[in-house]
């Protein structure tokens, strides 16, 4: 049964906030009242509209800014995990790390030392072919390497 016109619209304005603002603390209940809708039904008709659960969705902004800064600014690792909203730049190292595969400090010597031939792509588009692929738990997937499903350098499609 297709989502009401109108519950979109809400779910999309919660969306566009956390778009907005990666960086802040954005719990369900916050996200919810935005919505104008319950906790609960906010979780489970967000799921449905756009594919990943809120916190999974805020995830992946924060490390699409986090990887945009690691290639075009020359800030410190530590202040880059604080502009994406982490607290902790253990967690922040850890979480990159299971989603791309690689420390932020190794994506950001690999991005430069190459060429900038996308210099011509327009930003909007190169975000969404470098867009993490949270469709499964982080938790989810180190579970299964530790019984040997997953190799430990799985690629963006295994996250």
């Amino acid at each position: 049964m297709p989502q009401n016109p109108q519950l979109l619209r809400r779910l999309l304005r919660a969306k566009d906030r956390m778009d907005g603002s990666a960086h802040e603390d954005w719990s369900v209940h916050k996200l919810a009242e935005a919505s104008a809708v319950s906790p609960a039904h906010f979780a489970r008709e967000f799921k449905k509209a756009f594919g990943l659960p809120p916190h999974r969705y805020l995830l992946t902004r924060r490390i699409e800014r986090a990887k945009t800064l690691l290639r075009d600014t020359d800030l410190p690792v530590t202040e880059i995990a604080l502009q994406t909203g982490w607290t902790s730049l253990g967690t922040f190292g850890r979480i990159f790390r299971d989603i791309t595969g690689e420390s932020p400090g190794e994506l950001r010597e690999r991005e430069r030392m190459l060429p900038h031939a996308g210099v011509h792509i327009p930003e909007c588009v190169m975000r969404n072919a470098a867009r993490p692929d949270l469709n499964t738990a982080v938790l989810e997937k180190r579970r299964m390497e530790a019984a040997g499903k997953l190799g430990p350098q799985s690629n963006q499609e295994d996250i």
